[in-house]
C-alpha cells in the first residue's frame, strides 16, 4: 500500500484489501521489531522443514534439522511456536496385519502333512503360504505354493 499510495488513495486500498485504515497508519508508525521478524523467519523455517518432512516431524526432529541448517534454536522454542501456529506431526499407527484369530471355538485342521516333506509320487504333497505387502497404491496380497515332484530329499534336511 505504500508504494501505491500515490496512485490511490490509502482508504480505498484499505477498504480493498479489508483492513483498517487506523491499522495501516498505526502499522506505518511501529514497524515489526528485530524480535518479532526474526521469529516470523523462525516459523517460515518450521513451516518448510514440517512440508518437506510430509507431517511427519514433530518439534525435536525440525529443531535438529533447523540446527544442522545452522539455526540456532531450542526444542522447546520450536514446539512453542508451532502450538501457536497450529502445526502437529502426524503420527501414523504401523498397520500390523492379523491373520489368525486363535480365540475361537473352531475346529482345527488335521495336519496331514506332519512335516513329513517327502513324496512318493509327483504333485501329491503341496503347502501353501500368503503374505500382504504395503504399497503406495494398496495391499498386494503374495501367496507362494510349493509343490513336491519327487519323493528324493534334499542333502542336509
Amino acid at each position: 500500500m505504500k508504494e501505491n499510495a500515490h496512485l490511490f488513495p490509502v482508504e480505498k486500498m484499505c477498504k480493498v484489501l479489508n483492513v483498517s485504515s487506523s491499522g495501516y497508519y498505526y502499522w506505518r508508525k511501529h514497524p515489526i521489531d528485530i524480535r518479532q521478524q526474526n521469529q516470523n523467519q523462525l516459523v517460515n523455517h518450521i513451516r518448510r522443514v514440517h512440508k518437506q518432512s510430509e507431517s511427519s516431524y514433530g518439534s525435536p526432529r525440525i529443531a535438529d534439522e533447523l540446527r544442522e541448517q545452522g539455526v540456532k534454536v531450542s526444542r522447546n522454542r520450536i514446539a512453542r511456536l508451532m502450538r501457536k501456529i497450529g502445526i502437529r506431526s502426524i503420527v501414523y499407527k504401523k498397520y500390523r496385519v492379523q491373520t489368525t484369530d486363535s480365540n475361537h471355538d473352531y475346529p482345527l485342521a488335521i495336519n496331514l502333512l506332519n512335516r513329513d516333506f517327502c513324496a512318493e509320487r509327483p504333485s501329491q504333497k503341496w503347502v501353501s503360504d500368503i503374505t500382504y505387502i504395503a504399497t503406495k497404491e494398496g495391499w498386494l496380497y503374495l501367496t507362494v505354493i510349493l509343490i513336491w515332484l519327487t519323493g528324493k530329499r534334499l542333502a542336509g534336511r
